[in-house]
């Protein structure tokens, strides 16, 4: 048979494992506070090659402009951080009880993770006693490795849980920030376009834009919209077996609006690209499009779990910070710009002593087609 005749089949493709993505991380890169200025941070620009190593170009956030073109769409995630780690007290044992609001569930309930020396029991009663006599939490079950509590207080006549937590919670650092938080995270820790009240840990690339670097993406031209996504205290959650099918992704809540999707619509219909700002944005997204990219509009739950091989629908380009050793994170970004490509992307920030994490530098990741 002529060689032009003869059929040729791809090869498979690869199947990952968690231990894929683990790397080595000198403590030293963990950012413990942030920058004095949100531009002030490093940006490393990936783009992916077909053949050959990735293009790998150095720069900084203030030089952002200067990767997005005018007609672009810029797609933040305007989910604003509340105070959700508290400290109470068992009623009746006086049991330290620490605890970090997994999700708001209604006007006065929660998903928690716990941290006592005995985990509470069904009907149990935590005191918040550094908010009032009157403060408390009542256990009323547990959801795998959560509880779900009812907090009684001082704001019920008010109705409003989140102002009473903003008041009297701590905000949130993710466990590797080995500080307790202090008063100028309540700012940092926040996106300065932050709107709706309900995520427990940051869209941490949005941190690194302050009101000039908008001001400038807006006067070149580049488009905004937001979605919400309130991103829960399992983003930090490591995967726990090799076998990447056994992971089960924590529930997040977003929404979608009339304006983003049709923003979405406008772009392609331009011929200009998308950009996520964070996996927050992009999984927000993602969640939300048909198999031909079409937005649904309203609110839903995503446990989207992105690895490589995932087809995208809707985001082009992503701005997200560095991210854990086998984390779905780190799993979403090899999906986006190439297993090969982020290997020598995380070597080289590494090697170029990025700050690594929630506080730490940005890349700009072009998609790998």
């Amino acid at each position: 048979m002529p060689l032009s005749d003869q059929s040729v089949s791809s090869p498979p493709p690869r199947t990952f494992t968690r231990s894929d993505f683990d790397f080595d991380l000198p403590p030293s890169l963990i950012a413990q506070y942030p920058l004095p200025e949100r531009t002030a941070s490093r940006l490393l620009h990936v783009v992916p090659k077909e053949n050959g190593a990735p293009k790998l170009t150095d720069a900084t956030i203030k030089d952002l402009p200067q990767f997005i073109a005018p007609d672009d769409l810029l797609v933040f995630n305007d989910t604003k951080v509340i105070k959700a780690r508290l400290f109470g007290k068992k009623a009746g044992s006086g049991g330290r009880v620490e605890m970090l609001i997994e999700r708001l569930i209604g006007d006065d309930s929660a998903l928690v993770q716990m941290r006592a020396s005995h985990m509470p029991s069904e009907g149990a009663v935590i005191a918040l006693g550094a908010m009032g006599d009157a403060a408390r939490a009542v256990v009323l079950g547990r959801q795998d490795r959560f509880f779900e509590v009812r907090f009684e207080g001082p704001f019920e006549k008010a109705g409003d849980l989140v102002a009473w937590l903003n008041e009297h919670g701590q905000m949130p650092l993710p466990p590797y920030i080995r500080r307790a938080a202090e008063g100028a995270d309540d700012a940092r820790y926040q996106t300065v376009y932050a709107r709706v009240p309900g995520a427990v840990a940051a869209p941490t690339a949005g941190l690194h834009f302050d009101e000039a670097l908008l001001a400038a993406l807006d006067a070149q031209g580049v488009r905004r919209a937001t979605v919400t996504l309130h991103v829960g205290a399992g983003t930090f959650q490591p995967v726990q077996h090799d076998d990447l099918s056994r992971h089960v992704m924590h529930r997040e809540m977003y929404e979608i609006s009339e304006e983003t999707a049709a923003a979405i619509t406008a772009t392609r219909a331009r011929g200009a690209r998308v950009v996520a700002v964070g996996t927050t944005s992009l999984r927000a997204l993602e969640s939300a499009a048909d198999d031909a990219g079409t937005l649904r509009v309203g609110r839903g739950e995503t446990a989207l779990f992105i690895t490589p091989g995932y087809r995208f629908k809707v985001v082009d380009r992503l701005l997200t910070n560095f991210h854990l050793p086998g984390s779905t994170l780190l799993m979403l970004v090899a999906a986006f710009a190439g297993y090969d490509t982020m290997c020598a992307a995380y070597a080289h920030a590494i090697e170029a002593q990025y700050r690594f994490f929630s506080y730490g530098d940005a890349m700009l990741l072009e998609q790998h087609v």
